[in-house]
């Protein structure tokens, strides 16, 4: 991952990129790419493939398959690449749609639509829809419906005409080759999205930044689990260093299969350390940790000690001088390894902080554990 120390302050209010982007000109297709800062995309992507997100429906998928908008990564570009139906785009892409031989031009309204499973159902802050390498074959405008079913509702039951769909993007016009933005004043838990694109044309990739909101009776009903993971409302608040990779990489499911799958560090010049801070799922009794260095080998860590504080009592998680417990003392690291630490009488917690020394790579983080009472009774939504 790009440094992002040096880019400008994040915009509240997402640019609006519309019209189409010029012809390839040819060398790195991303150097006329339109983008911006935007303030949501620190949260994770609650659509994200790798969290189980999925595109399970589509009206037409005619050029290119729906499947492709929750990729991980930057769309990419083959000029070169063609078909028997076309130019291959890594992206969704329609068919042209046509009118009557009296009115060739589709009608006002008429769009293609897909339906998104989200990986973790939450609160939705802010939607990218990526036209990247559509220039001229891009929607003029897109919608972003999305609605809150429980269990694994089909396509049909989704599009019942009781479905309950909730507005979060109106339609709005987009550019070509261009990262859209959209921040969303709706806060409540969504389970499904439906994308809109007026009348047809081509999205490379949707992006669903916000915070996980678990099904709390499911997580109850399990009594221990990781309270840390991104896919039980785990969330990374913070940390010292993202040069390489995101510390979100750390709470994502299953282990690191690559060395970017994880945080990793630069190399430090100086006598400090870094560290990360979690949000645990809510108020919970700590019993075991896992500290994973998978993949880093030459760049692990050489120690890492645990502290935990509980925001339930007034503490501010953001100041680490105060209000934090210790509950792992500095301790020696192996390169890709599973470091695994049962724990006895630790407190109640709400946030993990991990501080590693001096710098390198966390692949995984697992905080094992049961959420108290008062946790498992709080609303969907409500803060630890």
């Amino acid at each position: 991952m790009r440094d992002t120390s040096d880019i400008a302050e994040p915009v509240d209010i997402p640019p609006q990129f519309t019209g189409p982007a010029r012809p390839y000109p040819g060398g790195d297709p991303y150097a006329d790419y339109r983008t911006a800062p935007f303030a949501f995309d620190v949260l994770p992507d609650l659509a994200d493939r790798r969290l189980g997100g999925a595109v399970t429906a589509a009206n037409d998928e005619f050029f290119a398959d729906r499947e492709n908008l929750l990729v991980p990564g930057p769309a990419r570009f083959d000029p070169e690449l063609f078909g028997h139906k076309g130019k291959i785009m890594d992206g969704w892409e329609t068919r042209r749609r046509r009118g009557t031989a009296a009115a060739p031009h589709p009608a006002p309204g008429d769009h293609d639509w897909a339906l998104v499973r989200l990986g973790v159902p939450g609160v939705v802050h802010g939607i990218v829809v990526d036209t990247a390498h559509f220039r001229g074959n891009h929607p003029e405008s897109v919608a972003v419906e999305a609605t809150a079913l429980p269990g694994t509702p089909s396509p049909e039951e989704l599009l019942a005409p009781d479905a309950p769909w909730t507005t979060l993007v109106p339609r709005t016009p987009v550019g070509g080759h261009a990262a859209n933005g959209f921040a969303v004043a709706v806060r409540e838990r969504f389970t499904h999205l439906r994308l809109a694109q007026y009348p047809d044309g081509g999205i490379a990739r949707l992006r669903v930044h916000g915070e996980p909101v678990p099904d709390l009776a499911w997580l109850g009903a399990l009594g221990t689990f990781d309270l840390a993971a991104l896919e039980n409302g785990g969330h990374v608040e913070d940390s010292s260093d993202r040069f390489f990779s995101s510390a979100l990489n750390s709470i994502h499911p299953g282990r690191s299969l690559r060395m970017d799958g994880g945080w990793e560090t630069r190399r430090r010049r100086d006598r400090g350390h870094d560290w990360v801070r979690y949000r645990l799922t809510g108020q919970a009794v700590l019993r075991a940790v896992e500290i994973d260095t998978g993949c880093y080998k030459g760049n692990a860590p050489g120690w890492a000690d645990v502290h935990v504080l509980d925001a339930t009592t007034g503490a501010d998680p953001a100041d680490r001088t105060t209000g934090w417990t210790p509950l792992l003392p500095r301790t020696r690291l192996q390169p890709d390894t599973v470091h695994r630490f049962l724990l006895d009488g630790a407190p109640t917690a709400t946030h993990v902080r991990v501080d590693i020394h001096p710098d390198g790579g966390l692949a995984r983080l697992r905080v094992h554990g049961s959420l108290t009472a008062e946790a498992l009774s709080r609303k969907p939504g409500d803060g630890s």
